[in-house]
């Protein structure tokens, strides 16, 4: 009785409305993803079952691990085309015309539409934050390891990581300034190694110190890192230089490269959590433009799953209108072209935002809110 109590205080009208949507809503949910998941992932994974005798186990355990990211896309997509299939078929039965003969205005009628609208946007938002970025890296690491390529979840290419702080000057001068101090560069990471090393250490003025090793490991226990079979470099402002060779050379730089290193490439594999670390690092290392980048990103995380809230919006208003008349296939068609605009702008404003035209926030939020406003005038011209 307890859990039928809030069910059971909806009024009869919501109750058979929530009941109208949810078998199309499943339907097409499903429906999405499948035709996501057969052009995403299921052709290639054929292909490598066919190229490289990928076991079927394995593309069975990708496949179901792929799953979480397409389905994230589809319930957005999902949601319009039940809202809009719901409403459509009840206002071509009339249905909605008697609603309306008893004084139902339109906007109660697609209340429980929104309602649905916004529980979807809640899931759509743990699938992306919580499930996506988990099971996304567990499929990428276990393709990567059939396929006899490199374990390593930890890999990436062209570290680059600029250290600022105070540069000393002369042993008489006490003083000193503050500017670049050291500049990391690694060609790649790999199994928690930097290789093809070079640092320059600017942290004395007067002195250039460079330092070039085949390989750089990070030392936990003493906070440095341990740099393996190089060479240092020193030149001074007189123009005298020495070398020297090292087996091993442990130099105090910190564990910057190595968290930047970590740092996930697309942002689809990060939580909010994990993005805004990577923000934090890519300011601290001077990095502006993947910094602006993942700002955008962090927003996205946010108004992706909003995408249900205007979708539902759209399909239950066009399907709601009096005068609205269409058949199922033209209605699939226009399900697609609401989702091809809206992502087209959605992607446009992206842009703008990494290339610093548009702020972040705005960059990420105004696709949203004119969806929302163009929705709400559709509404307003339907309720009349």
């Amino acid at each position: 009785m307890f859990l039928r109590g809030p069910w059971q205080r909806l009024s009869l009208l919501d109750r058979w409305l929530l009941i109208e949507l949810l078998g199309p809503l499943l339907f097409f949910v499903a429906l999405f993803t499948l035709l996501l998941l057969t052009g995403g992932v299921m052709f290639e994974l054929v292909r490598q079952m066919v190229d490289k005798n990928l076991p079927i186990t394995i593309a069975t355990q990708v496949l179901l691990f792929s799953t979480p990211r397409w389905l994230a896309f589809s319930v957005p997509m999902g949601t319009l085309m039940a809202s809009l299939f719901v409403y459509t078929r009840l206002s071509t039965n009339s249905e909605l015309t008697a609603l309306r003969s008893l004084g139902v205005t339109t906007a109660r009628m697609i209340a429980p539409a929104m309602v649905v609208a916004v529980l979807m946007t809640g899931l759509t938002f743990v699938l992306n934050d919580v499930v996506v970025p988990g099971s996304n890296r567990y499929a990428e690491v276990t393709l990567q390891r059939a396929l006899g390529r490199s374990l390593a979840t930890e890999k990436g290419q062209d570290i680059i990581y600029p250290r600022f702080g105070p540069r000393t000057r002369a042993v008489d001068d006490a003083s000193s300034e503050r500017g670049l101090t050291q500049l990391f560069f690694a060609r790649r990471f790999r199994d928690g190694e930097m290789q093809d090393v070079t640092v320059l250490d600017f942290s004395r003025v007067g002195f250039t110190q460079m330092l070039v090793a085949k390989k750089a490991v990070w030392n936990q226990q003493k906070a440095s890192w341990d740099f393996l079979d190089g060479q240092i470099l020193t030149l001074n402002s007189s123009g005298s230089s020495s070398q020297a060779d090292f087996d091993r050379y442990v130099y105090p730089l910190g564990s910057g490269p190595l968290r930047l290193a970590k740092i996930q490439k697309d942002a689809v594999n990060m939580t909010v959590a994990e993005a805004m670390q990577a923000e934090r690092l890519y300011v601290e290392s001077g990095n502006n433009k993947d910094a602006r980048k993942i700002r955008v990103r962090i927003q996205e995380k946010f108004t992706f799953p909003m995408a249900c809230i205007v979708f539902g919006l759209f399909g239950a208003t066009l399907g709601a209108q009096p005068s609205y008349r269409t058949s199922r296939s033209f209605a699939f068609v226009l399900t697609l072209g609401i989702i091809v605009v809206y992502y087209v702008i959605s992607f446009s404003f992206s842009s703008l935002g990494v290339k610093g035209t548009l702020s972040p926030l705005a960059a990420a939020w105004l696709p949203v809110l004119i969806s929302l406003g163009a929705g709400g005038l559709l509404l307003r011209q339907a309720s009349r």
